[in-house]
Protein backbone atom coordinates (compact mmCIF):
# COMPACT_ATOMS: atom_id res chain seq x y z
CA UNK A 1 0.00 0.00 0.00
CA UNK A 2 1.45 3.24 -0.98
CA UNK A 3 2.49 5.94 1.89
CA UNK A 4 1.85 8.88 -1.06
CA UNK A 5 -0.52 11.73 -0.03
CA UNK A 6 -3.84 11.74 -1.72
CA UNK A 7 -4.43 14.63 -3.34
CA UNK A 8 -8.07 15.87 -4.03
CA UNK A 9 -8.87 17.73 -6.98
CA UNK A 10 -12.52 19.09 -8.41
CA UNK A 11 -12.32 18.86 -12.01
CA UNK A 12 -14.76 20.54 -14.36
CA UNK A 13 -15.91 19.12 -17.85
CA UNK A 14 -16.84 22.51 -19.26
CA UNK A 15 -19.30 21.58 -22.00
CA UNK A 16 -20.58 24.10 -24.66
CA UNK A 17 -23.26 21.78 -27.37
CA UNK A 18 -21.20 19.09 -28.41
CA UNK A 19 -17.95 20.75 -27.36
CA UNK A 20 -15.53 20.33 -24.08
CA UNK A 21 -12.81 23.03 -22.88
CA UNK A 22 -9.31 22.57 -22.31
CA UNK A 23 -6.05 23.26 -21.31
CA UNK A 24 -3.04 22.94 -21.83
CA UNK A 25 -0.66 21.61 -18.73
CA UNK A 26 2.47 24.04 -17.79
CA UNK A 27 5.62 21.99 -19.16
CA UNK A 28 7.31 22.24 -15.67
CA UNK A 29 4.14 20.45 -13.88
CA UNK A 30 3.55 16.96 -13.30
CA UNK A 31 2.37 15.69 -16.60
CA UNK A 32 2.97 18.62 -18.13
CA UNK A 33 2.65 19.29 -21.66
CA UNK A 34 -0.82 17.59 -21.94
CA UNK A 35 -4.15 18.98 -22.21
CA UNK A 36 -6.62 18.57 -18.84
CA UNK A 37 -10.29 19.45 -17.97
CA UNK A 38 -9.78 22.28 -15.61
CA UNK A 39 -9.95 22.45 -12.15
CA UNK A 40 -7.71 22.33 -9.37
CA UNK A 41 -7.07 21.45 -5.23
CA UNK A 42 -10.10 21.04 -2.94
CA UNK A 43 -8.60 22.81 0.04
CA UNK A 44 -9.36 22.60 3.66
CA UNK A 45 -12.98 23.13 4.70
CA UNK A 46 -14.12 24.02 1.33
CA UNK A 47 -17.03 21.77 -0.47
CA UNK A 48 -16.13 20.06 -3.66
CA UNK A 49 -18.33 22.26 -5.48
CA UNK A 50 -17.00 25.58 -3.62
CA UNK A 51 -13.44 24.48 -5.14
CA UNK A 52 -14.65 24.08 -8.65
CA UNK A 53 -16.28 27.35 -9.04
CA UNK A 54 -13.26 29.06 -7.09
CA UNK A 55 -10.80 26.97 -9.20
CA UNK A 56 -12.25 27.76 -12.63
CA UNK A 57 -12.63 31.15 -11.78
CA UNK A 58 -9.00 31.71 -10.92
CA UNK A 59 -8.13 29.44 -13.88
CA UNK A 60 -10.36 29.91 -17.15
CA UNK A 61 -12.16 32.93 -15.96
CA UNK A 62 -16.05 31.47 -15.87
CA UNK A 63 -18.88 31.69 -12.92
CA UNK A 64 -19.96 28.65 -13.11
CA UNK A 65 -24.04 28.90 -13.16
CA UNK A 66 -24.87 24.81 -13.04
CA UNK A 67 -23.25 21.89 -12.86
CA UNK A 68 -23.43 18.38 -11.41
CA UNK A 69 -21.15 15.12 -10.29
CA UNK A 70 -20.48 12.98 -12.97
CA UNK A 71 -17.82 10.46 -12.01
CA UNK A 72 -14.74 9.89 -8.93
CA UNK A 73 -11.83 8.47 -9.87
CA UNK A 74 -8.72 7.79 -7.31
CA UNK A 75 -5.49 7.62 -9.83
CA UNK A 76 -2.03 6.54 -8.19
CA UNK A 77 0.97 8.03 -9.87
CA UNK A 78 4.31 6.27 -9.16
CA UNK A 79 4.91 9.89 -7.06
CA UNK A 80 1.10 10.57 -5.79
CA UNK A 81 -2.27 9.68 -5.94
CA UNK A 82 -5.04 11.64 -7.03
CA UNK A 83 -8.65 11.81 -5.88
CA UNK A 84 -10.44 13.48 -8.97
CA UNK A 85 -14.15 14.17 -8.09
CA UNK A 86 -15.09 15.23 -11.83
CA UNK A 87 -18.33 17.74 -12.34
CA UNK A 88 -20.45 18.35 -15.38
CA UNK A 89 -20.15 22.33 -16.13
CA UNK A 90 -23.62 22.78 -18.14
CA UNK A 91 -23.74 26.61 -17.62
CA UNK A 92 -21.35 29.40 -16.79
CA UNK A 93 -21.00 32.83 -17.52
CA UNK A 94 -18.17 35.19 -19.11
CA UNK A 95 -15.90 33.42 -22.12
CA UNK A 96 -13.11 31.65 -20.74
CA UNK A 97 -9.38 32.44 -21.05
CA UNK A 98 -6.39 31.32 -19.50
CA UNK A 99 -5.77 33.27 -16.91
CA UNK A 100 -2.25 31.82 -15.94
CA UNK A 101 -1.08 31.88 -19.35
CA UNK A 102 -2.50 28.74 -20.45
CA UNK A 103 -3.76 27.71 -24.13
CA UNK A 104 -7.39 27.04 -23.78
CA UNK A 105 -9.23 24.51 -26.51
CA UNK A 106 -12.57 23.63 -27.57
CA UNK A 107 -12.37 19.97 -28.51
CA UNK A 108 -15.25 18.06 -30.15
CA UNK A 109 -16.58 15.03 -27.96
CA UNK A 110 -15.72 12.28 -30.65
CA UNK A 111 -12.32 14.05 -31.23
CA UNK A 112 -10.98 13.73 -27.48
CA UNK A 113 -9.56 10.23 -28.03
CA UNK A 114 -7.10 11.69 -30.24
CA UNK A 115 -6.21 14.18 -27.70
CA UNK A 116 -2.98 12.94 -24.92
CA UNK A 117 -4.34 13.61 -21.44
CA UNK A 118 -2.53 13.01 -18.43
CA UNK A 119 -3.04 9.15 -17.14
CA UNK A 120 -5.66 9.39 -14.76
CA UNK A 121 -7.96 11.53 -17.06
CA UNK A 122 -8.28 8.40 -19.57
CA UNK A 123 -11.14 6.91 -17.24
CA UNK A 124 -12.97 10.57 -17.69
CA UNK A 125 -12.67 10.16 -21.43
CA UNK A 126 -13.71 7.24 -22.00
CA UNK A 127 -16.87 7.99 -19.87
CA UNK A 128 -17.85 10.84 -21.46
CA UNK A 129 -17.44 9.63 -24.81
CA UNK A 130 -19.68 6.53 -23.30
CA UNK A 131 -21.89 9.35 -22.08
CA UNK A 132 -22.11 11.53 -24.92
CA UNK A 133 -21.81 9.65 -28.33
CA UNK A 134 -24.86 7.87 -28.95
CA UNK A 135 -23.27 6.37 -32.43
CA UNK A 136 -22.45 2.93 -32.26
CA UNK A 137 -19.20 1.98 -34.25
CA UNK A 138 -20.00 -0.82 -36.92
Amino acid sequence: MSTAKVIHVAVGVILRGQQILLALRNGKQHQGGKWEFPGGKVEQGETVEQALKRELQEEVAIDVTASSAFMQLEYAYPEKTVLLDIYLVTGFDGEPEGREGQPLRWVGIAGLGDIEFPDANQPIVERIQQHFLTLKPA
